[in-house]
């Protein structure tokens, strides 16, 4: 018993101080995607996509950059270059939900539907029960058929 409480005793400091260590302040990287996001909350596209291009550019490996710069240029109607930064954040991460949805999106808008419902194939292989993205794509397909 004495044992029991001991080791209770250790996983809740360790707990605790894995919780204490999430509490670090934002790094400039977050606070330029932070950045991004507010402008495209506030459906700034010229302004996220140039916040997103400087990003993505001192940040190459980021799949959420590329992703949003690709959302952020689909919005512009820039459909050919969404499509490139989609592509690279799904070379980066190709099990990335929200590039898969939002490449998706900009095959509908294009026309391509077969290109859309491969990224919702690739979604349900993903979402093991489902997910918004899949559920989100699979709609926008349905409604433009």
């Amino acid at each position: 018993m004495q044992f029991f409480r001991l080791w209770m005793g250790v996983c809740l400091l360790a707990g605790s101080v894995a919780f204490a260590g999430d509490s670090s302040p934002p790094t400039p990287r977050d606070l330029e995607l932070e950045k991004a996001k507010a402008a495209i909350s506030r459906k700034d596209w010229p302004a996220a996509q140039a916040v997103l291009e400087a990003y993505t550019v001192a940040n190459p490996r980021s799949a959420d950059g590329f992703n949003l710069l690709g959302y952020s240029l689909r919005n512009q109607k820039k459909y050919d270059e969404s499509l490139v930064s989609y592509k690279q954040a799904l070379t980066l991460d190709p099990k990335h939900k929200g590039a898969h949805e939002y490449i998706g999106i900009a095959y509908i808008q294009m026309g391509q539907l077969d290109k859309a419902k491969e990224h919702l194939a690739s979604l349900d292989k993903i979402c093991v029960f489902s997910c918004e993205e899949y559920r989100d794509l699979k709609k926008a397909i349905a409604q433009a058929q």
